[in-house]
């Protein structure tokens, strides 16, 4: 007479983590530069309130805009965040960079990765963006980049401190929840404009 088997107990099946509903989209631990001379390089994005890295699609469609060879161009990423935007200028050749970034974390990970990937022309500053703009000398840069955090209520009072500070046919990029349109007053016609998901992005150039 056979044995009967005693059948094994079923393991039941982990369920899956999910996102609770409502709760917001953590930012990725890590971005890709993706072009110039430091493609595919990473960059560390650590898990902060209000810190959202600027897509890699949107980032391509800015620079394809603006050129992928950024030589002799002097360029500002205020609220610098991950740097993904600043560090893209100094892959494509841009002569000069500069990040600022008040939280003094992120601006010690943003020379960390300045130390990693030997970029000299890169320059990082821990400071208020708003009052280090404020403080600047007029027509300093080719290329002003703002990326404010989005519950901030930064995006006007950032724009009227860039604006100054773009040299006549230079360039200011912001990226906001909304579509904004600078007034007249401020020197800046719009160039380009698109959206990602719930991002409006827009390139602006400054009269002269």
């Amino acid at each position: 007479m056979k044995a009967r088997v005693r059948p094994e107990a079923s393991t039941p099946s982990t369920p899956a983590r999910t996102r609770p509903p409502g709760a917001p989209r953590l930012a990725p631990a890590e971005v890709r530069i993706i072009g110039g001379q430091w493609k595919r390089s990473k960059l560390p994005v650590a898990h902060k309130p209000g810190l959202r890295p600027t897509p890699d699609r949107v980032r391509e469609t800015l620079f394809n805009w603006l050129g992928q060879d950024l030589s002799g161009w002097r360029v500002l990423d205020a609220f610098a965040g991950s740097g993904a935007l600043g560090f893209e200028a100094a892959s494509r050749g841009a002569d000069e960079v500069l990040l600022l970034e008040r939280d003094g974390e992120l601006a010690r990970s943003l020379n960390a990765s300045k130390a990693r990937l030997k970029a000299e022309t890169l320059r990082v500053e821990s400071t208020d963006a708003l009052a280090w703009m404020a403080r600047s000398a007029p027509a300093r840069f080719e290329l002003v980049m703002l990326d404010p955090p989005f519950d901030a209520g930064l995006f006007e009072p950032a724009l009227r401190a860039a604006a100054p500070l773009v040299v006549p046919g230079g360039y200011l990029y912001i990226e906001s929840p909304e579509p904004l349109s600078p007034a007249s007053a401020l020197g800046l016609l719009p160039h380009r404009s698109g959206k990602a998901g719930a991002v409006h992005y827009a390139l602006f150039r400054r009269e002269g």
